[in-house]
């Protein structure tokens, strides 16, 4: 009898991963843009920061198709008009696009993250200036809206998070940002009040 329930608790448990399995690739599938049509080539997006001015963006959709065309149409949806940036770590990057205002938040897209790790080449490096995708440290493919500029060159990102484009004008600004903005105790965190607004963001090359 200790056979028969060791056995039918082992089957409950196999079937238990089945399903789960099952489910979160089901998941994934429902959460991939699949009927839209990815850009290619290069495209600008104007980000304009209260108090502080404009910032220009080259996104490059032939080397993160996904990402880019994920960050495009946020853009055109004016997702991130009022958003923030929330996270500065002066000599490594500005962090914002969490509509929750804390790190936790995104959009109700998940992409697939576009890097070697997850089995896809990206040759951008994570210089000063680029700008690349936010990630939680347990999924390969959960970056949403929450981006991040360099501040500083740090190759250690490379192959681990999606970087899709450059700051072309405007690092001055950033630089003004960085400077400006007051910083917890823990050299990250920026609280609400004190979190620079990214009044509006638009596509210029439509």
């Amino acid at each position: 009898m200790k056979k028969i329930k060791l056995s039918m608790n082992m089957l409950f448990i196999g079937c238990s991963i089945i399903v789960l399995g099952f489910i979160l690739i089901l998941n994934f599938f429902l959460n991939q843009k699949s009927d839209v049509q990815l850009l290619t080539g290069k495209h600008y997006v104007e980000m304009t920061v209260q108090d502080y001015g404009t910032i220009q963006l080259e996104l490059d959709a032939d080397i993160a198709p996904i990402t880019v065309t994920n960050f495009i149409q946020l853009v055109k949806d004016q997702f991130y008009d009022g958003l923030t940036f929330h996270r500065i770590v002066s000599g490594f990057v500005i962090q914002g696009g969490d509509p929750k205002g804390n790190g936790t938040g995104g959009s109700s897209q998940t992409i697939q993250g576009e890097f070697s790790s997850n089995g896809i080449e990206n040759n951008i490096s994570h210089k000063r200036g680029v700008i690349s995708m936010a990630r939680n440290s347990y999924s390969k493919n959960s970056a949403s809206s929450q981006f991040f500029i360099m501040l500083q060159d740090n190759p250690s990102l490379d192959g681990d998070y999606a970087a899709f484009g450059k700051v072309i004008e405007g690092m001055d600004i950033i630089d003004k940002i960085v400077e400006n903005t007051i910083v917890e105790e823990d050299g990250e965190t920026v609280l609400k009040e004190n979190q620079p607004i990214i009044t509006n963001m638009r596509v210029l090359d439509d």
